[in-house]
C-alpha cells in the first residue's frame, strides 16, 4: 500500500499550531492589539474602542435618580419555619427563633415535633433533643443535616448548655411525656425551649399558661375544654378541636389563634412516616 501524501498548509508564515507573528500585511503587529486606524484621540491621549480594554460602569440605564427610590418595593413577609398551609391556602410561618426567649408547649405526637425538627434545620439552626425514648429520634437525627450534626439527641438531665448565638440558634426539644421534669435549659435569647405532651397532665395547665406558644393537634373534649379556658379561645374554636385530623393542629398565643394543615413532603414522609396523632 503506497503511503498517504498532505498537501501543504496554506498558512506559510506558521508551523501548523500557531498563528504567524505578523499581520496579513506583513507587518509586525500582534494580532490582539488594535490597528492604529482602530484608535480614538481622546484628552488624555489615545483611547481604545469598545473590545479593547475594560471600560468600566460607565453606563447609566440602570442608574437611578434619587426622586425615583420611593419607588422601590421589596415584598419580604415573615421569616421563620413554614409549618404548612392556613384555610386561605397560604404559608404558614412559625418564628420559632428569636433574640427574646420562646417558650412553646406541643399537645401532640412526636411526629409532628420531628417535622419541626427537621424544618427547623432546614433554616440553618441547631435542634438538641432531651427525651426519655432516644431511640424515637436516633434516625431523624441521623438523617437531618445531610451528614451534618445539626440535631443531637440527649438523655433525660443529660443536655448540656449548648451555647446559642444569632449566628447558630438552638430549638430544644423536651420529650418526657405528659409530666416532664424541671427544665435544665431555660429560654434565652436565640434559644427557644419546645416541650412535647401526648395529651394534658396534672402540670399542663400551668404550662400552657406560662407559655409564648402553644400548638394543639386533636384532643379529646375534656382535654378541648380545659385549653379553651386556659388559652381562652373562642367557644367555635374549642368546640373544633376535637375534631382535627391527623395533619391539623391550632397555634395560639395570647394574641390570637390559627389553624394549620401541615402537608409532609415526600422526604419527610420516607423518614417519619405519614402524620398521626399518637406514636
Amino acid at each position: 500500500m503506497a503511503s498517504p501524501t498532505y498537501q501543504p498548509r496554506g498558512n506559510a508564515n506558521g508551523n501548523g499550531w500557531r498563528n504567524p507573528v505578523g499581520g496579513s500585511d506583513g507587518s509586525r503587529r500582534p494580532s490582539h492589539q488594535p490597528r492604529q486606524e482602530e484608535e480614538q484621540a481622546g484628552p488624555d491621549g489615545p483611547k481604545l474602542l469598545p473590545g479593547y480594554g475594560l471600560r468600566g460602569p460607565r453606563r447609566s440605564p440602570h442608574v437611578l435618580t434619587p426622586e425615583s427610590l420611593a419607588s422601590l418595593t421589596l415584598p419580604v413577609g415573615d421569616d421563620g419555619v413554614i409549618i404548612g398551609i392556613d384555610p386561605q391556602n397560604q404559608p404558614a410561618v412559625l418564628s420559632l427563633l428569636r433574640p427574646a426567649p420562646l417558650e412553646i408547649v406541643l399537645v401532640g405526637s412526636v411526629w409532628m415535633a420531628q417535622v419541626l425538627a427537621l424544618r427547623t434545620v432546614a433554616t440553618g439552626a441547631r435542634v438538641a433533643v432531651e427525651t426519655a425514648r432516644p431511640p424515637a429520634w436516633a434516625q431523624m437525627a441521623q438523617a437531618a443535616g445531610g451528614g451534618q450534626q445539626c440535631v443531637s439527641v440527649h438523655d433525660v438531665r443529660q443536655i448540656a448548655p449548648q451555647g446559642p448565638s444569632v449566628s447558630s440558634p438552638v430549638l430544644v426539644i423536651r420529650d418526657m411525656g405528659a409530666r416532664p421534669p424541671r427544665n435544665q435549659l431555660a429560654p434565652g435569647p436565640w434559644q427557644s425551649v419546645l416541650t412535647v405532651l401526648p395529651f394534658l397532665g396534672p402540670r399542663s395547665p400551668q404550662m400552657l399558661g406560662r407559655a409564648d406558644l402553644v400548638g394543639l393537634q386533636r384532643l379529646s373534649p375534656e382535654e378541648a375544654e380545659v385549653v379553651t379556658r386556659i388559652m381562652r379561645l373562642p367557644e367555635q374554636v374549642g368546640a373544633v378541636l376535637p375534631t382535627l385530623s391527623d395533619n391539623a393542629m391550632l397555634w395560639c398565643s395570647r394574641d390570637g389563634h390559627q389553624f394549620v394543615m401541615t402537608q409532609p413532603t415526600d422526604a419527610e414522609t420516607h423518614l417519619l412516616g405519614g402524620p398521626r396523632r399518637m406514636d
